[in-house]
């Protein structure tokens, strides 16, 4: 595989996790082709993506580190939230939540993740612990679960209540959904997008959302469909089988951040 090949099949992943880590597609974006800027720019520095996917990671940590960029949000819609999720952004030091998406979402391991930042894998597992700490600071909510698979919607039900959060619901189809949302708008959803009957998981969102603005974080075998660069994407998409840690990530970043409608 070519150094393009190699580095074309990571991006999709690098992207996810730099919007989870900044709240925005367009400034996540903007941080991975400053990082694709740099690799070109340095011959060293390009020679050492041949090694995978700790030093594309290792690149975009030190640009995101040292690095403030312009992003024209101008014309996206919803701006007046994403300055909100950056302004609150801006008020924490972001190394807790950088770690603990890099040995979750990103399923790198804690050495790993401790080359990435440049820092002692000790530091690195304090960093987790205070990530995981803050989750469970993070104020309660009601939850509906969108989900077909009866065991996984156990776990993701006994997962959500054991950080403090209600089951306003569950629901294995778009109708169940309705039904749910029909009696009380939830404060945050877990969808899968391939449902029992056939339907939908994005449209049953879709119909959510309809209603209001509500933070979603997609749960789903097949990350590839919301990956495509095609259209706003999820900024908090977890991937089949998951961790239940990656699934805590993914709660405290959408309750930080009050939405996650894909921002811009």
């Amino acid at each position: 595989m070519s150094l393009g090949e190699q580095v074309a099949t990571n991006l999709p992943y690098l992207r996810r996790y730099a919007r989870a880590l900044t709240g925005s597609q367009a400034t996540g974006d903007a941080f991975v082709r400053a990082t694709l800027e740099a690799a070109l720019a340095d011959e060293e520095l390009k020679a050492s993506l041949e090694n995978g996917r700790v030093p594309l990671y290792r690149a975009f940590n030190k640009v995101w580190s040292s690095a403030y960029l312009e992003v024209d949000e101008t014309s996206s819609q919803g701006s007046d939230h994403e300055d909100a999720a950056n302004a609150r952004l801006r008020s924490i030091t972001p190394l807790n939540r950088q770690a603990l998406l890099l040995t979750t979402l990103e399923d790198f391991s804690i050495d790993q993740a401790a080359e990435i930042m440049d820092l002692d894998s000790a530091d690195v597992e304090s960093l987790v612990q205070e990530a995981v700490e803050e989750i469970d600071r993070e104020s309660t909510t009601s939850v509906l679960i969108i989900e077909d698979e009866p065991l996984i919607s156990m776990q993701l039900e006994d997962l959500v209540s054991s950080l403090g959060h209600e089951i306003c619901g569950t629901a294995a189809t778009r109708t169940q959904a309705q039904e749910v949302v029909a009696e009380r708008t939830p404060g945050l959803v877990l969808a899968d997008i391939q449902l029992a009957d056939g339907s939908s998981g994005l449209d049953a969102v879709d119909d959510i959302l309809a209603i209001g603005s509500v933070p979603v974080i997609f749960i789903t075998a097949y990350p590839e469909r919301l990956l495509t660069g095609d259209r706003p994407e999820p900024t908090y998409l977890v991937t089949k089988p998951f961790q239940e840690a990656t699934v805590r990530a993914a709660i405290s970043q959408a309750l930080f951040f009050g939405s996650s409608r894909p921002l811009s």
